[in-house]
């Protein structure tokens, strides 16, 4: 669909977005940049996303149950609030079933936390932009680098996190109007924690970096509040017993186990390493991980050789 250079289509009305995420319909950055996109009356835009916080759920979709969309009130965009995924919100937003048609461009952010190098497995935002681009919809995953050991957040973070990506969604609007914007991949948008202070824009790779994860044993009540994030990977966990369980086990045989950070690496020159940086790194992505070519090469030689191998035990 083309976009004249007033950032209208051709039949005059304005570009639509779609903004969902993985941190809820109510998260201090959804809302931020809602706010921002609304406040240059250059967009028509659309919210459908989770009702409550979704993080670290990767791309699950829920498949069982219908899901339920509530109407909620937010200044300058119309917005649903939905009892699923990430993935869910924008494969119905996406759908035509609930808005009368599709986005020109989905926006899933700003999710608080970083999303770089293996996490991007992890994350419910990334897969917020990642169904859509499934769909042919060109798409962003937008996050903070918020810093955990402040504490608090501050809410103009993320409105300049939200001014600061508006180039490159206008870049991308534009790109749709000349037919020019790769259909191949989608992007992945970090934000470095000294915002108002960034070193500018970077073009980056997904490396491998990753916090170190490990678990240790908690009492019952040391378990606090349930929290996911693909940043802390702060999750809680533990053993899970039904009311109606007959087994023989009691509840003092269970254990209750938390998941911590033992440790992070910054793979040189990837997106990791340029957020720390302090640069705005924009890192295109794909559906699909490709395998390394040592690995096709390997398994080339090998499958034939364990195959042939069988053949010839079964022949004995």
């Amino acid at each position: 669909m083309e976009i004249d250079g007033g950032g209208d289509r051709i039949s005059g009305e304005r570009p639509i977005i779609m903004v969902t995420n993985d941190d809820g319909i109510d998260a201090p950055g959804l809302r931020s940049l809602v706010r921002v996109l609304v406040s240059t009356n250059l967009y028509d835009v659309r919210v459908c996303a989770p009702d409550s916080e979704k993080s670290a759920v990767s791309h699950s979709i829920i498949w069982s149950r219908p899901l339920t969309a509530k109407r909620v009130d937010i200044d300058g965009a119309t917005a649903y609030a939905v009892d699923g995924t990430p993935a869910d919100c924008t494969g119905l937003g996406l759908s035509e079933a609930l808005f009368p048609s599709r986005p020109d461009l989905v926006l899933s952010g700003i999710n608080v936390g970083s999303n770089c190098g293996y996490h991007i497995v992890y994350s419910g935002t990334v897969a917020g932009a990642r169904e859509a681009f499934l769909y042919d919809v060109p798409s962003a995953s937008i996050s903070y680098d918020f810093d955990w050991k402040r504490g608090e957040m501050n809410a103009n973070d993320f409105v300049l996190s939200a001014q600061a990506c508006l180039p490159i969604i206008n870049g991308i609007l534009s790109a749709i109007k000349n037919k020019t914007h790769p259909m191949q991949c989608f992007l992945n948008i970090d934000l470095p924690t000294d915002i108002a202070n960034h070193k500018g824009y970077k073009l980056t790779r997904q490396g491998k970096s990753m916090g170190k994860m490990g678990w240790r044993q908690v009492e019952e009540k040391a378990q606090g509040p349930k929290m996911l994030s693909t940043m802390t990977m702060d999750t809680e966990s533990g053993v899970v017993s039904s009311d109606n369980d007959t087994s023989a086990h009691s509840k003092k045989d269970n254990r209750l186990f938390k998941r911590e950070v033992r440790g992070s690496f910054n793979e040189e020159g990837t997106d990791s390493h340029y957020l720390k940086e302090g640069f705005i790194t924009v890192t295109p992505l794909g559906a699909l991980s490709q395998t390394d070519v040592d690995c096709q090469n390997y398994y080339k030689e090998w499958l034939p050789k364990i195959t042939n191998q069988s053949c010839s035990s079964s022949s004995l």
